[in-house]
Formats: C-alpha cells, sequence, structure tokens
C-alpha cells in the first residue's frame, strides 16, 4: 500500500482511439493515447488500481490509476552485439597508435 508522499507512477487515458485524429498511421489511430506520470502521491494511502493524484517534480498536478510504487529505470542499449567489440578494438587501435 502507497502512503501519501511515496514516489508513485499512474497511467491514464488521455484521448480513446475514437477520439483521435483521422490523419494517423492506421496502427497508432486505432490505439489509444496513454500517458505514464511519475509523481508523489497525494492520498493519504492507495493500492494498485486506485484512482489517485500525484504531484510531479515539477510541480504539476495530474490524476490517474496508481500502477506502480517506487518505479525506476528500466532502459538498456539492446542486446550484446558482438562486433561492437571488434569495433572498440579497432577504433582504440587508430586513436591510440596501436601498440605504442
Amino acid at each position: 500500500m502507497a502512503k501519501k508522499g511515496d514516489w508513485v507512477r499512474i497511467h491514464n487515458i488521455v484521448l480513446k482511439a475514437e477520439q483521435r485524429t483521422g490523419k494517423l498511421p492506421e496502427d497508432t489511430k486505432s490505439s489509444d493515447l496513454q500517458m505514464w506520470t511519475k509523481g508523489f502521491l497525494q492520498e493519504d494511502s492507495a493500492e494498485i488500481g486506485d484512482e489517485v493524484t500525484v504531484k510531479t517534480a515539477c510541480g504539476r498536478i495530474e490524476k490517474g490509476t496508481l500502477y506502480e510504487e517506487n518505479p525506476h529505470y528500466t532502459h538498456s542499449y539492446g542486446e550484446f552485439v558482438p562486433e561492437i567489440i571488434e569495433i572498440d578494438k579497432t577504433l582504440r587501435e587508430i586513436l591510440h597508435g596501436g601498440e605504442e
């Protein structure tokens, strides 16, 4: 259970698919426009799935469905690519004069 002041992530549907403009690619046009926002919970307590309000780091107030408590970054730079090791070796040799 999240408590007031906890760092959380909320989810909100900004526009339903049928509300979106017709000037979009088909796959985009058929999807809802969604927003995920991180901020400090404003309610005394809430559980995942509750409708809540958050205050973002820059002070905006947003409403949405509580999605996650203590969210963290999960990005990556993709899978291992062996060719990048070879590029690294080649560049180091060029930039540093090989064995010198």
